[in-house]
């Protein structure tokens, strides 16, 4: 397996300004990190990309849904634009050499309309994903569909949902991201959830309870990795977290106090625990 850090830790788009970070992040024993696409166009592939080779490390991709698009939506001509979104967004990824594009890529993180999803919601997803499976083949791209907890969507909470999405998708370049921080709200036990995603399980996300460092709280840490043997998961674990002050991401992490003493020890600290148990 390999081990990551989402830059959210440090800021909300990576840019020149986090460079002299990538240095410590190699020194610390990372293989790689985790930069996040909002806008394709404005994105700075080249640039990321060069940087990774320079200090042998390599990315993985994180995104969202932005306000205003939906693949789930009744209007079509959202979804439609929304499925051109993704796609470009895959491109982006490739262009920075990442394999793996992942997060709640279905509607915006946040927006919770009073009620349980309905059957059409279901099937725009379904129908959206087929659309850009061949992006995905063709950039040779694997997205992996994240369920976050039940504050922050109504559409995807549980590992049984998500891996009936997959089924109904059925392509080879989707799965799942499972994350411990939203499992561990919404599953009853965190190895039996992991056990669940089976083939599907493309990412993984570690993080705490309380989004702080891994290993510190209640996490059923144990439980987690003995499940991942038993999968053959052979992946990344990614750890994130969010900056303690960042505007951009804090109203839709929950993010409103300083959950250690610095952001930097989830990471610094955080990869001594995923080491320890991969040992």
């Amino acid at each position: 397996m390999k081990i990551g850090i989402n830059t959210f830790i440090w800021s909300a788009e990576f840019t020149e300004a986090q460079l002299p970070e990538l240095a410590r992040i190699k020194a610390a024993g990372f293989d790689g990190i985790e930069v996040a696409i909002f806008d394709p166009a404005t994105f700075k592939s080249g640039m990321i990309r060069q940087a990774l080779a320079d200090h042998g490390l390599e990315c993985t991709i994180v995104s969202v849904i932005p306000g205003g698009l939906s693949l789930i939506t009744e209007d079509a001509a959202i979804r439609a634009q929304t499925v051109d979104h993704l796609k470009r967004v895959i491109e982006q990824s490739r262009a920075v050499g990442a394999s793996i594009l992942a997060g709640p890529l279905y509607s915006p993180v946040g927006y919770l309309p009073g009620r349980r999803r309905n059957a059409a919601e279901w099937q725009n997803a379904i129908d959206s994903y087929r659309a850009v499976t061949p992006t995905l083949a063709a950039h040779d791209v694997t997205l992996a569909i994240e369920p976050l907890n039940r504050f922050e969507t109504f559409f995807l909470n549980t590992a049984a949902d998500a891996v009936r999405l997959c089924e109904a998708v059925d392509h080879p370049n989707v799965g799942i991201l499972f994350d411990t921080f939203h499992s561990n709200i919404e599953e009853k036990e965190l190895g039996a959830a992991y056990r669940h995603c089976g083939k599907w399980l493309k990412h993984v996300h570690t993080c705490e309870n309380d989004r702080g460092i891994p290993g510190s709280g209640h996490v059923e840490w144990n439980a987690v990795f003995a499940a991942l043997g038993d999968l053959h998961y052979n992946g990344w674990l990614t750890i994130e977290s969010f900056g303690f002050a960042l505007p951009e991401i804090s109203a839709a992490a929950a993010i409103w106090r300083d959950i250690e003493s610095s952001p930097d020890v989830i990471a610094y600290e955080g990869i001594k625990f995923l080491r320890s148990q991969l040992a």
